[in-house]
């Protein structure tokens, strides 16, 4: 059961490094369900401390990541259009892979400067409204990248740290 529950979580923790990106999945809550996961075994002992705390750092993330597009389309003079059009933008990257990894970061903003351009006509504002949604949702997909990284950095420590007990067949 312990090596399902570390496989299991392992999964969990790639998935939210995926949802780091992926505007449907929520990649922080996930990696810390494979935390989660990981503390049910039999063999690492319950920290609740340590859950707790990353937890928290989970549910704040999430916060900060319907907060920070909006301060940055805001900051910037952008509307509900712009995000929209990032948001966009960012799906048409992943289902069309068209530009390869650089797709990621041109669409996003394609498609917030296609939203601003939609709901404004001058264009100067425009340009500095995607910029601002753009930059927006830049920063939050960071954060959360880089938490979900942390995760499952934490993750294979504790995998490794605990090895020996979690797969003895392998001594």
């Amino acid at each position: 059961m312990d090596i399902l529950l570390v496989i299991l979580g392992f999964v969990l923790m790639l998935t939210g490094i995926l949802g780091s990106f992926l505007p449907v999945l929520p990649g922080t809550p996930i990696s810390w369900v494979g935390l989660l996961l990981l503390h049910l075994t039999s063999v690492i002992p319950m920290d609740w401390a340590f859950l707790g705390i990353t937890l928290g750092i989970a549910l704040l993330v999430v916060a900060l990541d319907y907060i920070i597009p909006v301060i940055g389309t805001k900051r910037f003079g952008g509307s509900k259009a712009g995000m929209i059009g990032t948001t966009v933008g960012l799906l048409i990257a992943l289902l069309f892979p068209i530009l390869g990894i650089f797709g990621i970061i041109i669409w996003p903003f394609i498609g917030a400067l296609v939203g601003e351009l939609i709901n404004r006509t001058d264009h100067k504002t425009a340009l500095k409204s995607a910029f601002g949604s753009f930059l927006g949702f830049l920063t939050g997909t960071f954060i959360k990248f880089v938490v979900a990284a942390v995760y499952l950095g934490l993750f294979i420590s504790m995998v490794w740290e605990y090895k020996s007990m979690l797969f003895p067949f392998f001594n």
